[in-house]
């Protein structure tokens, strides 16, 4: 391929999309430059692009095999630095609707880190790469067009406030909820894609903790999950450092406080006592912060007819589920992954090849967290048959889960997007479910309460978290 052919991408955006997009585009182009708002830091701090970057994160079990694949050894030199290495259904405890996984070695390892220290190890790695550059501090402005038909440049203000053009082969949109490509496409005539929104109406408070030695046992998550009637969630997982990080959240308006008492009388209320019951003599680190999320977002880019080749858009500037399902690092990964199919067998990605391949990509963790937020009545929305019968089945399998372990691993594999939900209607396990439902048909099921929490102080095992 001569190398003029790909001379020079650009990536808008510095956040896990963008830099996974860089990572990508390395291998294929001569140039390829990063362009941020912000300073980005060098040192594990927040920053003010990533609003989300306060509150709890996990790399799902795929996000961990697709960044080991990208940057090979990353997932243990996190390890290595401090971050949560480990089987995501042995060592973390799953309380979804009302009920309580059983444990088992999943075969599923996942990442718990903050999100600060995770982009941080990823940057790190993709400045490192030859050809890569980050223009930092710098507003984007507009993209450069030959009548709209095709995108050959960037137009943006540097942070001394000098007026920059760019050329580009490809400009890749990573901007996050506020892409706005959807307004440049109908400036130049297109139709901007058409959106699904899903109002979940979320509000999340977090606050960090030094925990009492032993309060999670070799635990390095619990994740308590919503309920028809107790819309309210609550995840507790290590950070770097020996520190703990607590993420409640509410959907429906059921929002934590922000007071210390109003936000750990919050994490009481949930359909669990499992984290209240770790946060006792735990030393709070700071004062709760807030974070509010409307609406999960899905651009449908694959059903456009016409769009300008040089541009394409990744991450959650296409599609921004649902926080509190922990997918968008994951998904953002996988669409790098389709990107760099499409360009290892094409001189320039087509954009409708590439956003019917990153849709295959999006559709299984979309069609789970929709299904998931509305199994809650109050949630608008259309409910298809398929989410009927989803809302219908799940409680089912997850009640035959907290008594079996094969099914516990199944619904895992779906969490951490490794298998495809369909996988949970296999005949083998609707009878594995009919089966147990009938041998339990008159054990009831866990009431929230600590009364179920197991005494995880005086566990033995030996924790591969730590």
């Amino acid at each position: 391929m001569p190398p003029q052919a790909r001379d020079h991408a650009v990536v808008l955006g510095a956040s896990m999309a963008g830099l996974l997009a860089a990572r990508v585009l390395a291998d294929g182009y001569r140039k390829v430059t990063v362009i941020d708002r912000d300073i980005l830091p060098g040192s594990v701090v927040h920053r003010r692009g990533v609003p989300h970057g306060r509150h709890h994160h996990a790399l799902q079990p795929r996000g961990c095999a697709v960044l080991e694949d990208l940057f090979p050894g990353l997932i243990a030199q996190a390890a290595q630095a401090g971050a949560g290495a480990g089987d995501m259904l042995r060592h973390c405890r799953w309380l979804p609707c009302g009920q309580r996984l059983r444990r088992a070695d999943g075969g599923v390892p996942g990442l718990i880190a903050s999100r600060p220290f995770l982009e941080g190890q990823v940057r790190a790695r993709v400045r490192a790469l030859p050809g890569v550059t980050f223009l930092e501090g710098s507003r984007i402005a507009g993209l450069d067009t030959t009548a709209g038909r095709r995108v050959t440049g960037v137009q943006l203000q540097d942070q001394v406030g000098d007026q920059v053009r760019l050329a580009a082969d490809l400009v890749v949109d990573a901007t996050g909820r506020g892409s706005r490509t959807p307004v440049w496409l109908a400036e130049w005539g297109y139709q901007p894609p058409a959106e699904d929104r899903i109002q979940i109406g979320l509000g999340a408070a977090t606050r960090t903790y030094r925990l009492r030695p032993g309060a999670l046992g070799p635990d390095a998550m619990i994740h308590i999950g919503h309920t028809p009637d107790n819309p309210r969630i609550g995840v507790l997982g290590m950070l770097e450092d020996g520190r703990h990080m607590l993420t409640l959240a509410g959907i429906l308006g059921h929002h934590p406080p922000t007071d210390p008492v109003g936000f750990e009388t919050f994490a009481a209320s949930l359909p669990f006592g499992d984290i209240s019951h770790a946060l006792a003599g735990a030393q709070p680190l700071d004062n709760p912060v807030a974070f509010r999320f409307p609406a999960a977002v899905r651009r449908r880019y694959e059903d456009l007819q016409q769009f300008p080749d040089g541009l394409l858009v990744l991450g959650d500037a296409v599609c921004s589920f649902n926080p509190v399902y922990g997918q968008g690092m994951t998904v953002a990964a996988n669409q790098a992954l389709a990107l760099r199919r499409l360009l290892g067998q094409h001189r320039q990605p087509d954009p409708g090849r590439y956003f019917r391949a990153i849709a295959k990509t999006i559709n299984p963790a979309w069609d789970f967290a929709m299904s998931a937020d509305l199994a809650l009545p109050d949630i608008p929305g259309i409910r298809s048959r398929k989410v009927r019968i989803a809302n219908a089945y799940l409680p089912r399998l997850l009640a035959a889960a907290s008594f079996d372990v094969a099914l516990s691993v199944a619904y895992i594999r779906v969490v951490g997007l490794v298998d495809r939900p369909l996988g949970l209607l296999r005949p083998d396990r609707m009878l594995r479910i009919w089966w147990i439902t009938r041998r339990k048909a008159n054990i009831a099921p866990p009431h929230a309460g600590v009364s179920h929490t197991r005494n995880v102080a005086t566990r033995r095992e030996v924790s591969p978290w730590h």
